[in-house]
């Protein structure tokens, strides 16, 4: 058995939520638990950093949900202009600042990231208010997707209603992309709802035994300039 540690735990509004190491040296596993359910660990974080490719260098983006901080990393590493990144758990937020894993302090200390504590959801639907639209990318992982929510009011994020919320704070020819568990057709309905111009890329995860394939809705606005 892996020596199991806990690096953080909170107990909020909208639940408990640990951050816990699973090993030691380079061997060790970053876990993120909300409510008891297993969110994400740093095993297998391609589908996490593949998200981020659909921000261009120079961009400026807008995701939604921190998690162990890959997708924003990778961002970074990407070389966009900025970062609006909004965590509904202000604990999180706080560990990054705390640098409680080396990623998440690494967002934390960047000067091109801003952290927001805040819904998402209420962030695409506010007008007038900080952070302001539009983005070049708006890249959303707030939860594991529709059928498999740890907060049940996150269901509303996978509807059309919010999902043209957030298509409609694009930049033109900007791109919205969602994080998905596995293939969901009434999401992938809704994405396509959206615009022609939307896409299904779904990634292969060896996680021990178990094949996943995780998968990112898009949907990007049109380019009114080449349009002209």
């Amino acid at each position: 058995m892996q020596d199991l540690t806990t690096l953080a735990r909170s107990c909020g509004r909208h639940g408990e939520v640990v951050l816990r190491r699973r090993g030691t040296g380079d061997d060790a596993v970053d876990e993120l638990i909300v409510n008891g359910a297993f969110a994400m660990d740093s095993v297998e974080t391609g589908s996490e950093r593949a998200l981020a490719a659909f921000a261009a260098p120079g961009s400026r983006v807008l995701v939604g949900g921190l998690g162990l901080g890959f997708t924003v990393a990778e961002l970074l590493d990407g070389h966009v202009a900025s970062i609006d990144l909004v965590e509904l758990e202000g604990a999180l937020v706080t560990w990054a600042y705390e640098a409680k894993t080396p990623r998440l302090g690494r967002v934390a200390a960047d000067p091109r990231v801003r952290l927001w504590v805040d819904d998402i959801r209420t962030v695409l639907a506010a007008t007038g208010v900080e952070p302001q639209p539009p983005w070049d990318a708006i890249l959303l992982d707030v939860d594991n997707g529709p059928d498999f929510l740890i907060h049940a009011e996150n269901a509303d994020l996978y509807r059309l209603p919010t999902l043209e919320q957030a298509y409609a704070q694009l930049c033109p020819g900007g791109v919205l992309a969602i994080w998905c568990q596995g293939p969901h057709a009434g999401l992938w309905s809704a994405v396509r709802a959206l615009t022609s111009a939307s896409r299904e890329d779904r990634r292969r995860a060896v996680r021990g035994r178990h094949r996943i394939d995780y998968v990112i809705y898009s949907a990007r606005a049109p380019d009114r300039g080449r349009q002209q």
